[in-house]
């Protein structure tokens, strides 16, 4: 972007920020730790803030989802970054009258990216793909659980209790989260999230909304204000909305699918999309998924990135459990997905099932982009296509197949990551070593609790 342009979409933030009424301005990053933080700029010090962005300490990229600082080199009490906001991505917010947001990265008093920002990353993975020719569309699909937070009766912990027990798809669902859920879409709508489905899902109190696919940075950005705006307006009609993994123990737990496609320079042409190719699926669209099952392990670490995460990966949950592919088999961790009729090519779709909300979406979509990118360039064989639930095949069908149990638990995750080369190495050294410090401290923390403190620290903060 020019100098020119820069001072254009800072003129039309400002002149926003005046007609819409922004009497705060919140800068919203995501951490390590997969929540969202920020600081605000008040409407009278913004023009000043869109250019030099807010003071903030190195160490917040080395805090806990507890708020425990871990001992990071480069990441102590000394230090200082800026939180540089993103003009093209203010929104008001509608939930929240009197304020907006903007999305920002954590820059360097130099003015050069900071190594530890997340959003950085996904620019660095986008970067990547276009010195390949290539651009990415995808879209987040997340799903959150609707309820209230009330005390425990036996003193523990304060649990989430879902607004409803309907069933899935049911109408009841739909009935009694109305009131929030028209609030909701409206506010997505205001903030130009298109929304393409919504649907109570199987879950008790679980909500589920799509929004639709734009370019990559662009959908994390959406999920960051997504995420946002689903507590935003829970708080306001004093409710709990929670996109947790695993809020309840015993329900249902909440993915967050990732849909990508792959396509030309300039978005033109859909490269995932082959009329002639087995399931409509290009052999660079096989590639990609190569590259994703031979990272998958490794990918689990940033995409279902909390302790939380693996309550909800089991066989038989339509959440995947295994390393395979399979045309339109949500038991397999990549789905090829079957095309719109009349839109085969601009529908032509992957979707990578083992990822939830309490991923940060800038490294969980850069870190997919790695690995898809590394099987196009080896011309990656995914193997065979799985079109049956993985786990009624037998011990000795899964490994002629090729299809591996995915990671137990985030140590498992974590081990395959620090295991590999391409994803630490695309991760930098000062980003790589926050992330495991901050990931192994909730672990170790996590571990000397049980399920309902374990619950309660992540519905009241994902």
């Amino acid at each position: 972007m020019t100098v020119q342009r820069l001072d254009d979409a800072y003129i039309k933030t400002l002149e926003r920020a005046d007609i819409e009424g922004a009497d705060v301005i919140r800068f919203l990053y995501a951490d390590h730790g997969g929540i969202i933080r920020g600081k605000a700029s008040s409407r009278g010090r913004l023009a000043e803030r869109l250019r030099t962005g807010i003071g903030h300490t190195v160490g917040m990229m080395a805090m806990s989802m507890l708020d425990s600082l871990q001992p990071v080199a480069g990441m102590g009490p000394v230090g200082e970054v800026r939180i540089v906001p993103d003009p093209a991505t203010f929104t008001m917010l509608p939930y929240a009258p009197g304020a907006a947001a903007m999305c920002a990265d954590l820059v360097r008093l130099d003015g050069g990216p900071w190594e530890a920002c997340a959003r950085s990353f996904l620019k660095q993975a986008i970067a990547e793909l276009a010195g390949d020719g290539y651009e990415l569309a995808a879209a987040f699909e997340p799903e959150f659980t609707l309820g209230r937070r009330v005390p425990d009766p036996a003193g523990g912990p304060d649990r989430l209790v879902p607004i409803d027990d309907s069933l899935c798809y049911s109408s009841t669902g739909f009935h009694l989260a109305h009131d929030y859920t028209m609030a909701l879409l409206r506010a997505f709508e205001a903030q130009g999230l298109r929304v393409e489905h919504y649907y109570p899902e199987y879950g008790h109190g679980q909500q589920e909304v799509s929004i639709r696919h734009a370019s990559a940075l662009r959908a994390a950005d959406n999920h960051v204000f997504f995420r946002e705006t689903v507590r935003g307006v829970a708080f306001r009609q004093n409710l709990w909305a929670s996109l947790a993994p695993k809020p309840i123990p015993d329900q249902i737990g909440n993915g967050c699918h990732l849909h990508i496609s792959l396509w030309s320079a300039g978005m033109t042409r859909n490269l995932f999309y082959d009329a002639a190719g087995k399931y409509g699926l290009s052999d660079v669209g096989y590639h990609f998924i190569g590259g994703l099952l031979a990272h998958l392990p490794a990918l689990l670490a940033l995409t279902a990135a909390t302790v939380n995460s693996y309550r909800r990966l089991s066989p038989r949950s339509w959440s995947s459990a295994f390393a395979c592919y399979g045309m339109d088999n949500r038991e397999a961790a990549v789905r090829i997905c079957s095309p719109l009729r009349g839109d085969a090519e601009g529908s032509a779709n992957l979707e990578f099932k083992p990822s939830d909300s309490s991923a940060n979406p800038y490294l969980a979509l850069g870190a997919v982009i790695f690995a898809g990118l590394d099987g196009v360039r080896a011309k990656a064989d995914p193997g065979e296509a799985v079109n049956v639930d993985p786990a009624d095949l037998s011990d000795g069908e899964r490994a002629r197949l090729g299809v591996r149990p995915l990671p137990h638990s985030l140590g498992e995750a974590l081990d395959a990551l620090a295991a590999d080369e391409l994803l630490m190495d695309a991760l930098g050294p000062l980003r790589r070593t926050a992330y495991l410090a901050v990931k192994r401290s909730d672990i170790d923390a996590f571990g000397q609790h049980d399920a309902a403190f374990e619950c309660f620290h992540h519905f009241t903060k994902i």
